[in-house]
């Protein structure tokens, strides 16, 4: 299986760049987390702590598209030091606003500027479907950018809370700001992989984003619906330890998800499927409603760890089709927004679904909660129905194969 893994980097560059996008990636699930414990040990208020962290959360998936079509458009080396000195001046704003103790509604402010961050995993996609357009090489690329998108997932909001604890409160936002600018330096020097930008005529400049392509919005809309899932699972297992009296081990729940997914998309990117990818979309979409089901059913933690890990494991190859999708049906050059697309409404679902479903826990308890899971569940189903019965009603390029 890691053959092709191998072969992924021998292309020169390859490993640079994706180790400076797998450092730059990082900031953006220490920085929401980071806001939330900031706050609440400077200011005494989770309810504001969460309404600043979902501003810089909202905001980044507004602009991140954005700023990725002023990228498709100009280049990464022009647009991306500029994005992330924003995000960066606003995170420092936020920790002068803590540590001054201004008013609180100038917390905002930082917190919108803060969501200038640039989609890093975006951008690194970019760079492996520059070298390994129409090649089977690109499943395995973005099969391998899922896996490093769980682990920053799993990386960084501990570490981000774990320097807030021990060092100082600031600390947790402070490391993503260096974190951002360490990686996007690092990523932006290495001119030799980066998208070459391609000259657009008077109609593609007057097109508007690619979001009005039918068929990305039915993708962000099916990403949307898989994040409610992920940020229901991670609200709802806390509860549910807490309410079994073993709240530590909702950690042991996380970590299966994530371990489920991880390995599921490797082992996704080393195969060389022939089925067309609006046939994956259906059968993925199925697979990850059918896995909701048992989450209902849980007693203790194993039972959970168990059925989260099943649903984990239908994530990442989901994601992987959506993605090679998007590099299918929108232009080469509109590439990095459309990608973005789908990861800003990744990051709105788990928003969303967190949100939700603490609602519900509140109101009918944890077991409760895992009904927003299935209903995000039925709506990946339907939404993939809905794109595979298009896709194959009007073709599809390349469908013939992944």
């Amino acid at each position: 299986m890691l053959n092709p893994y191998r072969e992924l980097f021998a292309m020169p560059g390859t490993k640079g760049f994706s180790l400076a996008g797998l450092v730059a990636r990082i900031p953006l699930p220490m920085a929401g987390i980071g806001i939330i414990t900031m706050l609440a040990q400077l200011r005494g208020s989770y309810a504001l702590a969460g309404a600043v962290s979902a501003t810089f959360v909202l905001t980044y998936a507004l602009l991140s598209p954005q700023i990725s079509r002023l990228v498709d458009r100009h280049g990464q080396r022009r647009v991306l030091p500029i994005a992330t000195a924003i995000s960066v001046l606003g995170m420092m704003w936020l920790l002068a606003c803590t540590h001054w103790q201004i008013a609180d509604w100038t917390l905002f402010i930082g917190a919108i500027l803060a969501g200038f961050m640039p989609s890093l995993s975006a951008m690194v996609r970019a760079r492996w479907t520059a070298l390994y357009r129409g090649q089977p090489h690109l499943q395995t690329a973005y099969s391998l950018e899922t896996v490093f998108d769980e682990v920053t997932f799993i990386a960084g909001p501990p570490l981000s809370v774990g320097l807030s604890v021990a060092l100082a409160p600031q600390a947790g936002p402070l490391a993503a700001a260096l974190l951002l600018m360490l990686g996007v330096f690092a990523l932006v020097v290495q001119r030799g992989t980066e998208p070459p930008v391609e000259a657009q005529d008077a109609a593609t400049e007057g097109a508007g984003s690619v979001i009005r392509l039918a068929n990305v919005r039915r993708l962000a809309l099916l990403m949307v619906a898989m994040g409610v899932i992920v940020g229901t699972v991670d609200i709802v297992s806390v509860a549910f330890a807490e309410h079994l009296g073993r709240p530590a081990a909702a950690s042991l729940v996380l970590s299966a998800y994530a371990v489920g997914s991880c390995l599921a998309g490797l082992l996704f990117g080393a195969l060389k499927l022939q089925t067309p990818l609006h046939r994956l979309l259906l059968l993925a979409g199925l697979a990850t409603a059918a896995t909701t089901l048992p989450l209902l059913l849980v007693g203790s933690i194993a039972a959970l760890a168990g059925a989260v890990l099943v649903a984990g494991v239908f994530f990442a190859p989901t994601m992987i089709i959506a993605m090679s999708l998007v590099e299918r049906l929108v232009p080469e050059r509109r590439l990095t927004e459309g990608m973005t697309w789908l990861l800003a409404g990744l990051n709105v679902g788990v928003a969303l679904g967190a949100a939700v479903s603490g609602q519900v826990v509140d109101g009918g308890g944890a077991r409760a909660g895992f009904t927003v899971a299935l209903c995000a569940g039925a709506v990946v189903l339907l939404v993939a129905l809905w794109g595979h019965r298009h896709l194959r009603a009007h073709g599809l390029p390349g469908s013939d194969a992944t």
